[in-house]
């Protein structure tokens, strides 16, 4: 079985209801691939770091529920996970407010015990991180990162970026555009939205990343949901289908990037795995939350 393991940080969620109360659950991009990836039957470790209070106690208990690998989770003494609230409208968009400037998962690529997860990442099949992944760490915590995966890439590993950019996380645009050009010469596959690359790179979005569709399997999301695959010098164009009833479009960006790379690993072609992200977004925008119930999940 191939192994995964997906780079980032996952939160504590709270969800604001109609009569103004808060539910608590748990949520993160990369985390909430890892858990879809679970589910459909991937190997797959979360790598991330967390506090020493019983909250993190929670979220390590809860992700291995969900058959996501913990052996790689740091737990920084004195430290908290990330809070976000989400608030909903009546069209199912969301509004996200955060509290995670000192949380522990930022802290991933700058304490010693981080050297023995850059030396583990060589032995997965795949590595999967994000834009959000990226504005976490830092400078110094970015090169950590982008060695490994360079290190990984020259052990034979495959690296998958998701291009999940969210202007409030950096400091900096120039900072952010640096940093994806670098992600771009890492990756062996980058899922991108046209939505992330043009409000990062404006009107030049889309040709950034195409300057490396001679060696990158790149996988376009345009906002009608067309998925638009180029490989090995082909391109392949995968229609999606808008959901009639959308509630929240949580998680849809994430889950289709589960489906997509769990049907690449299965050895299927771009088109089967575009068909299979689009199927399983469509399922997760019909409920509230990142994580839908077990039972909602789509059969293959």
């Amino acid at each position: 079985m191939t192994r995964v393991a997906c780079i980032g940080e996952c939160m504590i969620e709270l969800r604001e209801e109609a009569d103004g109360k808060l539910s608590r659950s748990f949520g993160g991009d990369t985390l909430n691939t890892a858990v879809y990836l679970a589910r459909l039957g991937s190997q797959v470790d979360y790598v991330t770091a967390l506090g020493d209070d019983s909250w993190s106690d929670e979220l390590v208990a809860a992700w291995e529920a969900e058959g996501v690998g913990t052996g790689r989770v740091l737990r920084l003494a004195g430290r908290l996970p990330g809070l976000y609230i989400i608030q909903t409208d009546s069209k199912g968009e969301r509004r996200f407010s955060y509290w995670r400037e000192t949380s522990a998962a930022r802290r991933l690529f700058q304490v010693p015990e981080t050297r023995a997860i850059i030396a583990s990442l060589a032995g997965d099949d795949l590595i999967y991180f994000s834009g959000i992944s990226l504005s976490l760490y830092g400078d110094e915590g970015r090169e950590r990162l982008f060695e490994a995966l360079r290190e990984a890439r020259s052990a034979g590993r495959r690296v998958a970026f998701d291009t999940n950019f969210r202007l409030r996380g950096w400091p900096d645009r120039e900072i952010a555009k640096k940093a994806f050009r670098q992600a771009f010469t890492c990756a062996d596959i980058v899922l991108a939205s046209t939505e992330d690359l043009e409000l990062l790179f404006e009107s030049a979005g889309t040709d950034e990343v195409l300057t490396f569709a001679d060696r990158v399997e790149i996988v376009l999301k345009y906002p009608d949901l067309t998925c638009r695959v180029m490989l090995d010098g082909k391109e392949f164009v995968v229609p999606g289908t808008p959901a009639k009833d959308v509630v929240d479009t949580t998680a849809a960006g994430d889950s289709f990037a589960a489906a997509y790379l769990h049907t690449r690993l299965l050895g299927k072609d771009p088109e089967a795995a575009a068909r299979a992200g689009h199927r399983l977004a469509g399922q997760v925008v019909r409920y509230r939350g990142a994580i839908i119930p077990r039972d909602a999940m789509p059969q293959p």
